[in-house]
C-alpha cells in the first residue's frame, strides 16, 4: 500500500530555475578555437621541455576562451585583448607580493576594490576587472616559474592566441556578423507580424520581446563599429539605414495586433525576402507582392514595408540623412573620461568595490592565519562568485559549489588514470571544447567544465595529482561561504529585489513617451523617470522631433528588457526575494502593453485616425505618473486609484484600458 509523505520531495521553484540548463546553439568555431588555443601552448611546452611554461600559457588561453563570446570581429578585439592587458597587470602585481604575508593581504584587498569599481562600467570592463583580480590572486598564491615578466607574457600570449584564431577569417568575412545580425532582426520582425491578431497574446508578447532583443544586439554591433569609423563607412551607414527602415514596421505591429485581424501571409514573406536581401547585400530591383491595404493599420504596414524595400535595395545611402536611433556613441576619449568620472562618483561602484574588497580581505586574512592547502583557491572562488552583473550572487555561490563537485568527479578520473605528458594533450583536446559548449547553459555547467581543466594544468605546475581534489573542494566551499555571508547576507541591497524601483522609472518614462507621441512634451524631451516628477506639467502643442520620439521608444523597450532580465535573475533567489519578485511580472507585462498601445495609437493617427485631445493625453500621463510614484522603491505592490474616462471612439481608448489594467494590477487584492 502506498502512502503519502508529509513532506514533499519536489524541489523548490527557485532551485529548479537555478539548475535548469539554458537553451543555446553550439558555437562550433568557438569550440574549435578552444581546443586549439588551450592544447597548442601546452604541446609546445612539452616539446621544448618546459611543460610549466606551456601550462601557464594554456591558463591564459582559458581566460581568452571565456571572453570569446562576441560575433563581430572588432568586438572580439575588445572582449579579449583589453582583459588580457588587465590580466597581465594583475599577475605582475600579484607576483610582486608573493610570500610577503600581510603586504599580500593589503595588496589583494586594494586590487579587489579597484576591480569591483571598474567592473561596473560595462561588459568589457567587467571581464577586465575579473582578470585583474583573478590573475593577481594566482600571482600572489603560486610560485610562478621564470623571471618576473615570464608569467605575464606567457598568460597574455595564451589569451592573444585565442584572439588570433578568432580573427583568422576577418579578411574574408568582414561585416558578415553585422549583416547577419540585421538580417536576423528582419526575420524576427516577420515572426512578430505572423503573431499579430492572435488570441491569446502570449505568442505576440514573446515575439515582441525577441524583436527588442534582436534590435538591441544589432544596434549595439553597428553603432559600436560606426563610432570607430566616425560615420565614414558606407557599409555601416547602409546597415544602420536598414535598421532604421524596419523600425516603422515594428511600430505598426502593435496597431495590427490591437485590431485583432491577422495579416495576410504575403506580408511576413515579404519581410523574410528583405531579410535575405540584407544578408546577401543584394541591391537590385525587388518586387513585393503585397495585398492592397484595407484600413489604417494595414496602410501603415504597407507604407512601412515599401519604404524598407527602397532602403534595403538602395545602392548608395547618404550618411547625412541617417539618424542613429539610439544616439551615436561619443568618441572613445570622451566615453573613457565619462566612465572614469562615473566610477569615481557613483555610490553603486563604491558599494560593489567595497563588497568585493571585504570578501577578498577576509579570505586572505583567513588563509594567512589558518593553514589552508592551496589557499589561493578561496579568493579565486570569491572572485568568480562575486559578479552580480553575471547573475545573482546567491545563485552563483550555489552553482559554483555544485559545479565544482561535478567537475571534481571528472578531474578525479583524469588525474588518477591519465599519465603525465603527451596524454594530457589529448585530454585537453577533449575537455577544453566543453568550456564554450557548456558556458551558455549556465554558470554551474561552466564551472563543471573549467574545474578539471584548471586542476590538470595546476598538476603540471605542482605535481600533486589527486591530492589536489580535496583541497579544491574545501577551498571552494570556504570561498562560497564567505561570498554568501560577507558579500550577500550582510548587504541587504543584494538580496532585496529592485524590480519595483526600476519599473517605477520605466513607468514615468512611459508617461513622457505618451506626451511626446501626440504633440505634447515635458519641459524637455527625453528626461529620465527620476526627473519627471520635477516637471511643471506637459506643454501642449509642442511638436516633438520624430527622431527623438523614436529614440525614446527604443530606450523604453531596452529598459523594459533590462527589467525583465533583472526579474528573471530575482526569481533564482530563495524566499522571500524570489516570491516578492514574482509579484511584479504582471505589472512588467502591463507596462510593455502600455508602450505598445501608445505606439499603436500614434501609428493610427499618422495614417488617418483623429488625433486625441490634449486633455486626454494629459489625463493618461498623469495616471501613469501616479502609478510610478505608487510603486517607486516599494518591495510589494501598493494601492493606486483607477479613474480613467474618455470618448470610447478615441484612439486612446485601448491605451486607457491598458493603463487602467496596470493600475488595477498594482492594487492589492
Amino acid at each position: 500500500m502506498s502512502r503519502e509523505f508529509p513532506i514533499g520531495l519536489t524541489p523548490p521553484d527557485w532551485l529548479v530555475r537555478n539548475l535548469q540548463p539554458q537553451q543555446a546553439p553550439l558555437n562550433w568555431p568557438a569550440i574549435a578555437r578552444a581546443a586549439i588555443a588551450m592544447a597548442l601552448p601546452f604541446t609546445i611546452g612539452l616539446a621544448v621541455g618546459q611543460p610549466a611554461y606551456g601550462a601557464l600559457a594554456s591558463m591564459g588561453a582559458l581566460s581568452g576562451v571565456i571572453g570569446d563570446t562576441a560575433d563581430a570581429y572588432r568586438m572580439r578585439i575588445l572582449n579579449i585583448a583589453i582583459p588580457q592587458l588587465f590580466g597581465a597587470i594583475g599577475v605582475t602585481l600579484g607576483s610582486a607580493v608573493y610570500g610577503h604575508g600581510w603586504y599580500a593581504v593589503a595588496a589583494l584587498t586594494g586590487i579587489a576594490l579597484v576591480s569591483g569599481m571598474i567592473s561596473t562600467i560595462g561588459a568589457v570592463a567587467s571581464v577586465s576587472g575579473l582578470l585583474l583580480l583573478l590573475n593577481s590572486v594566482i600571482g600572489a598564491g603560486l610560485p610562478l616559474p621564470g623571471a618576473w615578466w615570464s608569467a605575464p607574457a606567457l598568460m597574455s600570449g595564451g589569451g592573444l592566441l585565442v584572439l588570433l584564431l578568432a580573427l583568422l577569417a576577418w579578411p574574408l568575412r568582414s561585416g558578415v556578423p553585422e549583416r547577419s545580425a540585421v538580417a536576423n532582426t528582419y526575420r524576427t520582425v516577420a515572426d512578430l507580424l505572423a503573431t499579430c491578431g492572435d488570441d491569446p497574446t502570449a505568442g505576440y508578447d514573446a515575439a515582441r520581446r525577441a524583436v527588442t532583443q534582436s534590435l538591441n544586439q544589432s544596434y549595439d554591433l553597428v553603432l559600436a563599429r560606426r563610432a570607430r569609423h566616425h560615420g565614414s563607412s558606407p557599409e555601416l551607414t547602409r546597415l544602420l539605414a536598414q535598421l532604421n527602415a524596419i523600425t516603422p514596421v515594428v511600430e505598426a505591429a502593435p496597431a495590427v495586433h490591437q485590431s485583432g485581424r491577422p495579416l495576410p501571409p504575403e506580408i511576413r514573406e515579404a519581410v523574410r525576402h528583405l531579410a535575405h536581401a540584407v544578408e546577401t547585400g543584394y541591391t537590385g530591383p525587388i518586387g513585393l507582392d503585397l495585398p492592397a491595404p484595407t484600413g489604417e493599420t494595414t496602410r501603415a504596414v504597407d507604407h512601412a514595408l515599401r519604404h524598407a524595400a527602397e532602403v534595403v535595395t538602395a545602392p548608395d545611402v547618404d550618411p547625412r540623412g541617417i539618424d542613429d536611433r539610439l544616439g551615436r556613441p561619443a568618441a572613445l576619449r570622451i566615453r573613457t573620461a565619462r566612465a572614469a568620472r562615473n566610477v569615481l562618483l557613483s555610490s553603486g561602484s563604491w558599494r560593489y568595490g567595497l563588497r568585493l574588497a571585504v570578501c577578498i580581505g577576509l579570505a586572505q586574512i583567513l588563509v594567512s592565519t589558518v593553514p589552508v592547502a592551496r589557499s589561493y583557491w578561496v579568493a579565486l572562488t570569491i572572485t568568480f562568485v562575486m559578479k552580480p552583473d553575471f547573475g545573482s550572487v546567491f545563485s552563483r555561490a550555489l552553482l559554483r559549489a555544485l559545479g565544482t563537485v561535478a567537475g571534481l568527479v571528472i578531474a578525479a578520473a583524469v588525474l588518477s588514470v591519465v599519465p603525465r605528458g603527451w596524454w594530457e594533450v589529448l585530454v585537453l583536446l577533449v575537455l577544453a571544447p566543453l568550456i564554450p559548449a557548456l558556458t551558455p547553459r549556465g554558470y554551474g555547467y561552466q564551472t563543471m567544465a573549467i574545474t578539471p581543466v584548471i586542476l590538470l594544468l595546476s598538476d603540471v605546475l605542482n605535481h600533486q595529482g589527486t591530492a589536489l581534489l580535496l583541497p579544491r573542494l574545501v577551498d571552494s566551499l570556504i570561498g562560497c561561504g564567505i561570498a554568501l555571508v560577507a558579500g550577500y547576507l550582510l548587504w541587504p541591497e543584494s538580496w532585496h529585489t529592485r524590480v519595483g524601483d526600476r519599473l517605477a522609472v520605466a513607468v514615468a518614462d512611459t508617461a513622457t513617451y505618451v506626451e511626446s507621441a501626440f504633440g505634447t512634451s515635458e519641459g524637455s524631451v527625453g528626461v529620465t523617470g527620476s526627473e519627471v516628477g520635477k516637471s511643471e506639467g506637459p506643454v501642449v502643442g509642442a511638436e516633438v522631433d520624430p527622431a527623438a520620439r523614436a529614440r525614446m521608444r527604443r530606450r523604453l523597450y531596452r529598459d523594459l528588457s533590462v527589467i525583465r532580465t533583472e526579474f528573471q535573475r530575482a526569481l533564482t533567489e530563495p524566499p522571500p526575494t524570489g516570491r516578492l519578485a514574482a509579484g511584479w511580472l504582471p505589472l512588467v507585462v502591463a507596462v510593455e502593453r502600455i508602450v505598445d498601445a501608445t505606439t499603436a495609437a500614434r501609428v493610427r493617427v499618422k495614417h488617418g485616425a483623429p488625433a486625441p485631445s490634449a486633455a486626454e493625453v494629459t489625463q493618461v500621463a498623469r495616471q501613469l505618473r501616479e502609478l510610478s510614484e505608487g510603486v517607486r522603491e516599494s518591495e510589494v505592490l501598493v494601492e493606486v486609484r483607477t479613474d480613467l474616462t474618455g470618448p470610447a471612439e478615441s484612439v486612446l481608448e485601448p491605451l486607457r484600458q491598458e493603463v487602467a489594467a496596470a493600475r488595477a494590477i498594482a492594487s492589492p487584492h
